[in-house]
């Protein structure tokens, strides 16, 4: 039997985000963490279809819309990406918001449409600023970002020991400042922030153990970026978060409501401020300190992130019977 897969093709300043409409086909489960973890468990393969080729690329992300299973939210989402299944990301929310409204999944009101999404962190309000029919931008009040530690150093094979920011923005990071490692951002150094931010992940999963206060699944470190902020508090960031194989395209959602918290943590930024974040391409997420507030102990700041975002096609995947890649494959060549 083949199988067809709806999605609408976003982007967010530059990240590709593919919106599923129809996934509640594949996915089980009474709660949005009882679907988180059946996705990570049973739907790799799902992933691997979506995301690999011949359907995908090294940068492709995909989000799945579900119908929600707490009253207060519009609708579900669990975030596919390169390296696995994951519990919130700025840029793909933005997507998802973009994609529901363009297909009329939630009903667009001019100026502005509020949606109320379900994650498995919790609840995420999104405001998508409208004109003439389409999503211009999106606003993300992202759930409570934290540090969970500063200047922690960190032993990399080859780099020797460098001192890193443990934080959580929705996923959990590593984050160093360009200068350690004396590269620039520059799009020219693409494979040499590749190379270090994979030996820097591999690192932090060997040497650093993280857990959030309220959702214990979520236990390890996500994502490295590799960042150049301004010391002080005016100015904007750059950065370049590492995907598996290939560097984000967008200035990170989740990501700059970590790099956020640090600021924060570092007095280099405060409630009411905002923060402009610039992509390896230079598009720029602003992000803002709404306020602060404690989740169990730990000190975290409520982050908001607004970006534009751009319909860029709407397709129907295909999946043959007789296909021999039912879930796709990568290369050598391409694929790191």
């Amino acid at each position: 039997m083949t199988v067809s897969i709806r999605t609408i093709e976003v982007h967010a300043e530059g990240e590709p985000g593919r919106v599923v409409l129809d996934a509640q086909q594949w996915v089980e489960g009474d709660t949005i963490e009882e679907r988180f973890a059946f996705c990570r468990d049973n739907l790799d393969h799902l992933r691997h279809l979506l995301l690999h080729e011949p359907r995908g690329y090294p940068a492709t992300c995909a989000v799945l819309v579900l119908p929600p299973t707490d009253p207060a939210a519009d609708a579900g989402v669990i975030v596919l990406e390169q390296g696995g299944f994951t519990p919130m990301s700025g840029s793909n929310t933005m997507c998802a918001v973009t994609g529901m409204l363009d297909a009329g999944v939630i009903e667009m009101v001019e100026p502005v449409t509020t949606v109320t999404l379900e994650t498995a962190v919790g609840l995420v309000t999104a405001e998508a600023r409208c004109e003439n029919g389409r999503v211009v931008d999106v606003t993300v009040r992202n759930v409570p970002a934290f540090v969970v530690a500063l200047d922690h150093p960190l032993d990399v094979p080859g780099l020797g020991s460098i001192p890193v920011d443990v934080v959580f923005g929705g996923q959990f990071f590593v984050q160093v400042r360009a200068e350690v490692l004396g590269v620039d951002l520059d799009p020219k150094n693409a494979r040499e922030l590749l190379d270090l931010g994979t030996r820097i992940k591999a690192a932090a999963l060997e040497g650093i153990s993280v857990r959030h206060p309220l959702n214990p699944d979520i236990d390890s470190v996500g994502l490295v970026m590799i960042y150049a902020d301004p010391l002080e508090s005016e100015g904007p960031g750059h950065n370049t978060v590492i995907l598996p194989g290939a560097l984000d395209r967008s200035p990170c959602g989740t990501g700059t409501c970590g790099r956020m918290a640090a600021r924060v943590a570092r007095g280099q930024l405060e409630v009411g401020e905002t923060f402009e974040h610039r992509s390896i391409l230079g598009t720029r997420f602003i992000g803002e300190v709404l306020g602060e507030i404690d989740i169990a102990g730990t000190a975290a700041i409520l982050p908001a992130i607004t970006g534009r975002t751009f319909i860029t096609g709407r397709a129907e995947w295909v999946l043959d019977p007789d296909d021999p890649f039912p879930t796709g494959y990568t290369l050598g060549d391409f694929w790191p």
